[in-house]
């Protein structure tokens, strides 16, 4: 058991000495402030100045996320064909140079361009994000790849819960101007925290040579011969839809399910949000003893088992401990997709592979996001949620052949 201690304790330990491990979670760390100030600052001005119309609401949605549908499989070839460390750096330079012009033009002029913050902060994520996944292969071991994946994770997840109230207290008390200047001064800090990045690799004669279509096509047959990557993408595909159905409803569980006033849901939301902090910390605890596939079929499980005691709970107590339960594996099934990815791709096809996948469950997610409003109409949300643990359940039915192919590594293992 001592022996067990130590070696969790030395891989604890090497994790944090690992430079490229420290400097992007610091640098995650200024983005996550950066990110929900912006989110949160932009939504309440623009609630303010438009007296709450929908389609502007709905505008900043579309400007946050539409870029991953246009420009994730383009960044994600830039990606591969760029070096990371640079990439990383000058995607948060643009995006504070960004946000300043957008200060002095709201200053100036129409309010209207705030938009244009998120939308470009949006653009060069797609080139970032990445690039950060092939810093990942290329400088951290591939034993510290999930603990350092869960460590982000739980950062991401304890955001969940500060974001929203970090933002809306920045516009509360000192405005919309003030708020911008704080994303532009977290996207200056995250640049600066990221020159302590080892130095980039030299590009390779042949990538030069390459142009950005041909790559792009490579990108589609890398990922169409690799069984793991293909599987994992009708995974993405099915979790899409199942996440898209409740996505909208969860205001019904409170107002019909629950007979309480609508802003209950921030509860929801909270008991979400500390189950995926708690969930962290757990999954960094395990991270190095069980398989990604492994854990992203507990994690989806989890998650079926979570929508199956939302939809038919009506106590609030059941509720929020349904929601709590499937936060605290969602860790599980993050942490899972991106070491699969890490540990099933080249390095040089990072930035595709990751292109390709993401826009499959963005794509998934809005598409039954559409039709979830008009489902409601038509039946009870207590099928919706069910049907969402269902194609959940058929996620994992899509996973069983890497999981068989994991339970055979470890019988080999043993018998040897």
């Amino acid at each position: 058991m001592s022996e067990i201690t130590g070696n969790e304790k030395l891989g604890m330990g090497a994790l944090f000495r690992n430079q490229v491990i420290r400097t992007i979670l610091m640098s995650m760390l200024f983005l996550q402030i950066g990110i929900w100030v912006r989110n949160y600052s932009i939504l309440l001005f623009v609630i303010e100045k438009t007296d709450s119309d929908p389609i502007a609401i709905s505008l900043i949605s579309v400007a946050e996320f539409a870029p991953i549908f246009l420009f994730s499989i383009i960044g994600g070839t830039f990606a591969d064909r760029w070096r990371p460390k640079k990439t990383m750096i000058w995607c948060d330079i643009l995006s504070a140079v960004s946000v300043f012009i957008v200060m002095l033009t709201l200053f100036f002029g129409s309010w209207k361009v705030i938009f244009f913050a998120t939308l470009v902060s949006s653009i060069l994520s797609q080139f970032s994000q990445p690039s950060g996944m092939k810093l990942f292969k290329l400088h951290v071991p591939a034993e510290l790849v999930q603990m350092g994946m869960s460590m982000y994770q739980t950062l991401f997840a304890f955001f969940l819960i500060l974001g929203p109230v970090l933002g809306t207290f920045v516009y509360q008390h000192f405005g919309i101007l003030a708020a911008i200047a704080i994303m532009g001064v977290a996207f200056i800090c995250s640049a600066a925290v990221l020159l302590m990045l080892p130095a980039d690799p030299a590009l390779t004669e042949e990538k030069q040579k390459t142009t950005l279509v041909e790559e792009m096509k490579a990108g589609f047959r890398y990922v169409w011969n690799h069984r793991a990557l293909t599987l994992l993408g009708g995974c993405f595909a099915v979790s899409g839809l199942a996440i898209g159905l409740t996505q909208p409803l969860g205001v019904f569980l409170i107002t019909e399910r629950l007979g309480l006033p609508k802003e209950d849901l921030q509860w929801l939301m909270a008991a979400f949000g500390v189950g995926m902090i708690l969930g962290g910390g757990i999954t960094v605890a395990i991270a190095r003893k069980v398989q990604p596939q492994v854990l992203l079929a507990i994690g989806m499980a989890a998650s079926a088992v979570g929508f199956i005691g939302m939809g038919m709970s009506t106590t609030l107590w059941l509720t929020l401990a349904a929601q709590c339960f499937s936060g605290l594996f969602m860790p599980c099934i993050q942490i899972g997709i991106n070491t699969m990815i890490l540990q099933n791709t080249e390095e040089a096809f990072i930035g595709r592979v990751n292109g390709l996948l993401n826009p499959i469950f963005m794509g998934a997610t809005v598409l039954t996001m559409s039709i979830a409003g008009w489902l409601k109409t038509h039946l009870s949300i207590v099928y919706i949620y069910e049907t969402s643990a269902i194609l959940l359940i058929i996620g994992i039915i899509v996973l069983l052949p890497l999981l068989k192919k994991n339970s055979g590594s470890i019988g080999l293992k043993e018998g040897l």
